[in-house]
């Protein structure tokens, strides 16, 4: 998907958006000596001006301005996720390569269109999904032959907010259905138990109410999904942040034939007949760090990347299957053709 590396040595990076991740991906670059950040977009021009002094960039007003900025060999996306398309079809339009962070769209056909102009303009296009770094994740793949052939997974991650924000991440329209905007809590399981056969899910919505703006926000939101695997394992999945919520919650649980795996925040153990252990856990500190320094190497160098789009793609579609499902009130088969 990436053309010729990049010449010249160093990686000219224009960045959209503002917020806490945005901030991690410029304190990532200035760390690469091998990456500049040159410019930066967000909501405003006075948000954009007071970010970009802290990084010695240059502020310009809006993503599209930050498009047209001369001489940007990559384009790093981190702001709302409804925009998150748009900004990635122009970018690679532009013959830039692009990292987005995930949902990269919050249409499945849109996202699968991007994957092809990505082809077409031999760009990369790479969508973050540094759960797949974390220590989590890695201590799950590193134990499930432990525990023999899984049954069964649940994974819950549970948010209280007392009050809830009147942000983006609390509107439906800019943040996309649950498990699509938080697309991160199906890609772990589909990167550990491969492709979903069927999926039932349901979502609640608390006090929805119009925003100044014309958009509508929630105080709470809670959706469910059941999946069955193409392997026969059954999971459940809990995603809920907000009001109705008081007590935060982490976990995953995998059920074997031979023993369970317990994940709770950033403590793991297996049970198994024999007793219970403990499981070493790495730190969630970093990981988008790691992503951008993979990101830069993989451009310079052509170093493989941790995650392919293709993969993204394919839970985003698991993902609209669950949204579809929660709107039809019935089973969803992703099998059929």
């Amino acid at each position: 998907m990436v053309g010729p590396r990049l010449a010249g040595g160093i990686v000219r990076v224009g960045l959209v958006g503002t917020g806490f991740v945005a901030r991690l991906r410029a304190e990532a670059l200035g760390s690469i000596p091998q990456a500049q950040l040159v410019a930066v977009a967000g909501r405003t021009m006075a948000e954009a001006t007071a970010f970009a002094q802290q990084y010695d960039a240059t502020a310009v007003d809006g993503w599209s301005a930050l498009i047209d900025y001369p001489d940007l060999d990559l384009v790093v996306v981190c702001h709302i996720n409804r925009d998150h398309d748009a900004v990635a079809a122009a970018a690679l339009n532009a013959h830039c390569h692009v990292v987005v962070e995930y949902p990269l769209s919050l249409h499945l056909e849109t996202a699968q269109s991007l994957l092809a102009l990505a082809r077409t303009q031999q760009r990369l296009l790479h969508v973050e999904h540094i759960e797949l770094l974390g220590g989590t994740h890695r201590a799950l793949k590193a134990n499930l032959d432990a525990v023999g052939p899984p049954v069964y997974v649940r994974y819950c991650t549970l948010a209280p907010k007392h009050p809830a924000p009147r942000t983006w991440t609390y509107c439906p329209e800019l943040f996309g259905f649950p498990l699509v905007g938080a697309l991160s809590r199906l890609h772990r399981l589909i990167d550990g138990f491969g492709s979903v056969a069927r999926v039932y899910c349901q979502n609640y919505y608390d006090g929805l109410t119009p925003g100044a703006d014309g958009m509508t926000y929630y105080t709470t939101c809670l959706c469910t999904a059941q999946l069955t695997f193409a392997s026969g394992l059954i999971a459940e999945v809990v995603y809920g942040k907000g009001e109705a919520l008081w007590e935060p919650t982490r976990r995953l649980e995998v059920l074997g034939r031979n023993g369970a795996l317990y994940f709770d925040g950033d403590q793991g153990r297996m049970t198994k007949a024999t007793g219970c252990h403990a499981i070493a856990v790495g730190s969630r500190r970093g990981l988008f760090a790691q992503d951008t320094t993979q990101v830069i190497d993989h451009l310079l160098t052509g170093q493989p990347l941790y995650c392919q789009p293709e993969a993204s793609l394919y839970t985003l579609r698991v993902a609209k299957a669950a949204e579809r499902s929660a709107t039809l009130g019935q089973v969803v088969d992703l099998t059929a053709p």
